[in-house]
């Protein structure tokens, strides 16, 4: 159906309850070159002192080895010992950042976020037909595409490298062993540093297409709008119901306060307005009711029907319905106007204004 072509753009709740559901906005390829980088130039850095204590293991196995004619359980475990902590010294401090790097890479892409949904067994991943849906998607495509590029631009700088490396390379036996990783170091930063320059330019091209392909799938058809309003803003047919039953409400208990004003002007039959002045609590006249054409002639007759003096005044109607609410004092303006009403009234029926 036209209805269910998605062809609108996520609304933030949507986006939302993406995000409650695991699905963000991520390239995996930006986690892998940050990572890379990183663990390189930490291996740079770290390269004289992890050099150091390969030094350090190697005289003490050779030294403790030295003082024993025989392998005995000691030994073994003297040696065990100190293999566990030189791995430990040399690469657990590079382990440590990429795994670091890893997770802000990830989390500096998609903010702190935990999903409970994402622990659960999912058994649609199962589904061959699932499976075959996603072999043959778009994104499938681009990731056997994009794999292809790397291979080909990997083998490229590699035979690039050998081409040019391959004479400094053979000379490397003969030095000691000292310069000679500190030339197979800056040998593979540099190689290192040429691929990470190609993989940034690829991982900023996967993001554009992780963006892309994210915003498409999360794209609302009009039929979804609808019902996301809905549920946010309620049904307007139910809102449209609850409205009409509250102005009933609201009427019903207008209607009632009608016997209680002390006077009822009119205009004559357009507009009404119901006033009550107790001197005692209040500091001016309330306005009761006030209606229009339909409204206006059930409150005169309410008033008719509970012998409430009913005044004809035109603009002193209009102007009191347009200014003042329910349940409200009239503004000063009127004052004046409807003292002189109000003593007028209070007079017929014998009643003190004060």
């Amino acid at each position: 159906m036209a209805g269910d072509s998605k062809t609108e753009k996520a609304t933030p709740k949507r986006r939302q309850d993406e995000r409650k559901k695991g699905n963000v906005l991520v390239s995996k390829d930006i986690v892998t070159v940050v990572s890379l980088i990183g663990t390189f130039f930490a291996l740079k850095i770290l390269f004289p002192q992890m050099i150091a204590n390969i030094k350090t293991f190697i005289y003490k196995a050779f030294g403790y080895a030295q003082t024993k004619s025989d392998i005995t359980d000691d030994f073994v475990m003297v040696l065990t010992k100190e293999t566990t902590l030189a791995f430990i010294q040399i690469v657990a401090p590079v382990i440590l950042i990429s795994v670091s790097l890893s997770i802000i890479a990830t989390v500096a892409q998609t903010k702190p976020l935990f999903v409970v949904d994402s622990l659960k067994p999912k058994f649609n991943r199962i589904n061959p037909l699932q499976g075959i849906k996603r072999l043959f998607s778009l994104k499938s495509l681009f990731d056997v595409i994009k794999g292809i590029i790397k291979i080909a631009i990997l083998i490229t700088i590699l035979y690039s490298f050998i081409t040019d490396s391959l004479l400094t390379i053979s000379r490397t036996p003969q030095m000691d062993v000292s310069p000679s990783c500190v030339v197979l170091m800056d040998l593979t930063m540099s190689l290192v540093f040429k691929i990470c320059l190609a993989f940034i330019a690829i991982s900023v091209f996967d993001l554009f297409f992780q963006w892309w392909e994210y915003e498409r799938q999360i794209k609302m058809s009009k039929h979804e709008l609808k019902e996301e309003y809905k549920q946010m803003e309620g049904d307007p047919q139910i809102k449209s119901k609850i409205n009409e039953v509250q102005r009933k409400m609201a009427m019903s208990r207008m209607m009632q306060a009608v016997p209680d004003a002390d006077v009822v002007i009119k205009n004559p039959t357009h507009f009404a307005v119901a006033l009550k002045y107790d001197f005692e609590k209040d500091g001016a006249p309330i306005l009761l009711a006030k209606g229009q054409d339909e409204v206006a002639l059930r409150i005169i007759k309410a008033a008719e029907d509970n012998d409430i003096y009913v005044l004809e005044n035109k603009p002193l109607a209009r102007a009191i319905f347009a200014t003042t609410d329910i349940n409200q004092e009239i503004p000063a303006d009127f004052y004046g106007t409807v003292a002189e009403i109000l003593v007028y009234v209070y007079k017929l029926k014998n009643k003190k204004l004060i």
